[in-house]
């Protein structure tokens, strides 16, 4: 069970209501250093069902971003994302994990308590300690929480006419920068306006 301490925050809340309106919670839990939030965060997004050529761009990308020290955001939920996490917690840089349940009764992996300890993970989300299951709907809400919170968003694929898809759309509307591998199976998110790119760094 959880031994770490569930902290909350409503210093957020104004900003993310700017983008979450009626979903947005007024409070934010946490476990770990609330302080990376001062770092420009990279959210990282991938479908369940991702190419393979695309899937070996990601891995390419989590040692780029490791190696760069760039601090990162994401669920690390879909196969595609636990891979970049695993390559992201061998290096130094923040890291933010966003759950689509409640803190309090979550067990810690043994693989994120070093970098708890050493202030460079934080484990976020917007669901209170009655919320324990995932739902799909709290894991579209904690994949917006994701984009409010990143200056930009990488999105390694999303399945054309999929919840990705549509929330990509909703961080463009937003005015983020939305960048994704360049990679003719991400020809539909260049079509609703993201950028395709060929190196992050």
């Amino acid at each position: 069970m959880n031994t770490y301490k569930v902290n909350q925050t409503s210093e957020y809340s104004e900003k993310l209501g700017n983008y979450l309106r009626e979903q947005n919670s007024p409070w934010l839990f946490y476990i770990g250093c609330l302080g990376i939030f001062e770092n420009p965060l990279l959210a990282v997004f991938c479908s369940v069902k991702c190419p393979g050529s695309l899937i070996l761009q990601a891995h390419d990308l989590a040692k780029t971003l490791q190696q760069a020290g760039v601090s990162s955001i994401a669920g690390f939920h879909s196969p595609v994302e636990k891979e970049m996490l695993t390559i992201l917690l061998r290096g130094n840089q923040p890291i933010v994990m966003a759950l689509a349940r409640g803190l309090e009764r979550m067990r810690i992996p043994d693989a994120y308590k070093k970098s708890l300890e050493q202030g460079r993970m934080l484990l976020i989300s917007p669901f209170d300690a009655k919320q324990h299951r995932p739902t799909e709907k709290m894991a579209e809400t904690r994949n917006l929480l994701v984009g409010a919170l990143a200056e930009r968003i990488m999105v390694i694929h999303a399945e054309p006419g999929g919840k990705l898809e549509q929330q990509c759309a909703d961080f463009l509307r937003w005015g983020k920068s939305v960048l994704t591998p360049d990679n003719f199976a991400n020809q539909n998110l260049v079509e609703l306006g993201a950028m395709p790119i060929k190196d992050m760094v």
